[in-house]
């Protein structure tokens, strides 16, 4: 079964739209990634500073694959005068989890 990665980022409320237009210029680049299954941005609605970032993979090899190479360019990007950009979030964690059970709608 598929594997799911989420990237718990925390974001002070000055820097979310700085975390979202990131990502946003970075659209497409993990879909071609070979295992990848489905990517979501969740921004906190209330009673959080933490943004999700969850991805699901074919397995945990596929993961690892994109965390060594495409993934670590993404992150690479530089800012003016070739500098890295400052991080939006000021920390993050990484939560993972094997898939054992899962539904989808049914066709009606």
């Amino acid at each position: 079964m598929s594997v799911v990665k989420i990237n718990v980022l925390t974001v002070p409320e000055e820097q979310r739209e700085v975390l979202e237009k990131r990502f946003a210029s970075r659209a497409g680049v993990v879909e071609s990634q070979d295992g990848f299954e489905w990517f979501e941005l969740l921004r906190p609605v209330e009673g959080t500073d933490q943004y999700l970032v969850y991805t699901r993979w074919r397995s945990e090899e596929d993961f690892q694959n994109w965390m060594s190479g495409p993934m670590q360019a993404a992150h690479r990007g530089g800012g003016e005068g070739g500098e890295r950009p400052r991080p939006a979030a000021s920390d993050s964690s990484v939560w993972s989890f094997e898939v054992v059970q899962q539904a989808a709608p049914k066709n009606g």
